[in-house]
């Protein structure tokens, strides 16, 4: 393999790893717009409310994402 090929990988590479790092981290936007979904779920609940099961597999999910996201920080 020529130089200038492994060089080209190992730029793609780095470019491609960089962007994941970045993305990792939730901006005001994200939170934001996390907020509004959240809210939105509460006006649905309050309009059509969620048996027991839908609820726990809500909660479910929840600490999911939270988990995930202390093992991303």
């Amino acid at each position: 393999m020529s130089v200038l090929k492994k060089l080209s990988i190992l730029s793609i590479s780095l470019l491609i790893a960089a962007g994941l790092v970045a993305c990792e981290k939730k901006g005001t936007a994200e939170k934001a717009g996390e907020n509004i979904d959240k809210a939105v779920d509460k006006v649905q609940d309050a309009v059509n409310p969620q048996g027991p099961m839908e609820k726990a597999g809500e909660k479910i999910d929840e600490s999911v994402e939270k988990t995930k996201d202390a093992v991303k920080n």
